[in-house]
């Protein structure tokens, strides 16, 4: 009778050992694609640009790119904290065989726990070169170069030419090597190509430097949605199934955090292997840091707050401008940063939710449009293809790509939307004074600054 029960135990211990999920198993790891602002881009670009970049009747003229950096390195904080995790790998490691604290339900499975065991921090990622673009960021700028050519040969012919093409990037290593990158997608050689100045005051890709009122808002400290989400029952279960999973009793915050963050990172790195790290982490587990990701992308460049409709008035302006002109240059291309692009979206009005997002909506919000895993991923990019249809009514329409989907908004015709509607529906943004439109603190600068200017040339007209 005891051996027939240890064997019934035996059996129910392996039984509930192949129920817990293995990422080294699963084949499709969807959690992949919902790495936030750290996704991969290669994991999430559309895939049926076949279907809709062909327009009956129409001739492709023109092109407007705003473009992400591709994959990059960790901030300098991250880099130095990266080798704790050689500690938290031992101790795991220690958890499962030593002080066998492993859980009964949702442990590491043996092919995770031992990928844990082999792994090292690559100690040549130092804090000089932090940021910087990766060997897989370049081929990711390299890779939408080439496939926007192949569907586009007439509008970005391979022979470099300085007033058809226009291409600008920001003062970072990341975004200086993102365009090298693109450039030789384009061309075969990087060295062609020239970038336009940057200005001392880049107004145009960074407005967020020159505005308080943008950096000041709280979007993330106390108080915020995010904060509110990272205190509810829903994040304190989550973060408490991980420290089970792990084996711990307690552990805190911050090194669930820098195992998420070295998971996405890895993962984008080497985006035809696996991080061990993510292997910590169950897919639902991977659903709630996501929205926890979303919440404070939604309130810091998004629809969270209305103000951020109007940030980057300079860039809608800026496309439309460039694509009716009949003039050179046909094809301009930026490249950029994630605050730049995302806050280009909202200005746009894509991928906006008729329900806000809050701290208290996560079960109901699973379908939500504003996800920063599918809008601004690394290598994120947003394009205007404007064509010309000599025998249509409207004789000028645009689509517009997001990471190689079709946008869709209500008032186009399945991505297709006729150019004078874009003009009705941008008019506000597009005849405003972005000097004073796109930033409060930034316009009571300038009125501030005006004012003083004009007292002083009063004083000095009275003395005189």
């Amino acid at each position: 009778m005891r051996l027939l029960l240890l064997l019934t135990m035996a059996c129910l211990a392996y039984a509930q050992q192949q129920q817990d999920y293995c990422f080294g198993k699963d084949t499709e790891r969807p959690q992949t694609r919902q790495f936030s602002s750290k996704t991969a881009y290669q994991i999430v670009k559309g895939t049926n640009m076949d279907k809709q970049y062909q327009v009956p009747g129409c001739e492709p003229k023109k092109m407007w790119i705003y473009h992400r950096h591709g994959t990059r390195l960790p901030t300098p904080g991250t880099i130095r904290e990266a080798p704790r995790l050689e500690e938290l790998r031992d101790a795991i490691i220690k958890n499962y065989r030593v002080l066998r604290t492993k859980p009964d339900e949702n442990a590491l499975c043996l092919i995770d726990l031992t990928a844990i065991q082999m792994w090292k921090w690559n100690a040549s990622i130092t804090v000089d070169i932090e940021e910087h673009l990766t060997s897989q960021g370049y081929e990711d700028m390299r890779g939408t170069a080439k496939l926007y050519q192949r569907y586009y040969p007439t509008v970005l012919p391979s022979k470099y030419n300085d007033s058809y093409y226009l291409f600008r990037h920001t003062d970072t290593q990341r975004t200086t090597e993102s365009f090298k990158g693109f450039a030789e997608g384009l061309f075969g050689d990087a060295s062609v190509a020239t970038a336009a100045d940057i200005p001392e005051k880049d107004l145009l890709l960074r407005p967020y430097d020159y505005c308080s009122d943008f950096k000041d808002k709280n979007y993330k400290g106390e108080g915020s949605e995010y904060q509110k989400f990272r205190t509810s029952a829903i994040w304190n279960r989550t973060m408490a199934d991980i420290t089970k999973r792990l084996g711990f009793t307690f552990l805190a915050e911050d090194d669930i955090k820098l195992m998420f963050d070295i998971c996405r990172y890895e993962q984008a790195w080497r985006v035809d292997r696996t991080s061990v790290w993510c292997g910590v982490f169950l897919p639902e587990q991977v659903t709630v840091l996501e929205y926890a990701e979303d919440l404070k992308y939604y309130y810091g460049s998004g629809y969270g707050f209305e103000e951020n409709t109007r940030f980057n008035c300079r860039a809608v302006q800026d496309m439309v401008a460039r694509l009716s002109s009949p003039v050179s240059p046909h094809v301009v291309a930026y490249f950029a940063h994630s605050s730049g692009l995302q806050t280009l979206l909202t200005a746009l009005g894509i991928n906006k939710d008729d329900i806000k997002l809050r701290a208290d909506n996560f079960d109901s919000m699973g379908s939500r449009r504003w996800k920063t895993s599918q809008l601004g991923p690394f290598a994120a990019n947003f394009v205007g293809v404007k064509y010309h249809c000599p025998a249509s009514l409207e004789k000028e329409k645009v689509v517009f790509f997001l990471n190689q989907n079709a946008v869709q908004l209500d008032w186009c015709n399945v991505g297709l939307c006729n150019w004078s509607d874009v003009l009705a529906q941008y008019k506000t943004i597009l005849e405003a004074d972005c000097d004073e439109y796109y930033c409060r603190s930034a316009a009571s600068v300038g009125r501030a600054s005006m004012l003083v200017t004009g007292l002083i040339a009063a004083i000095v007209y009275l003395m005189h």
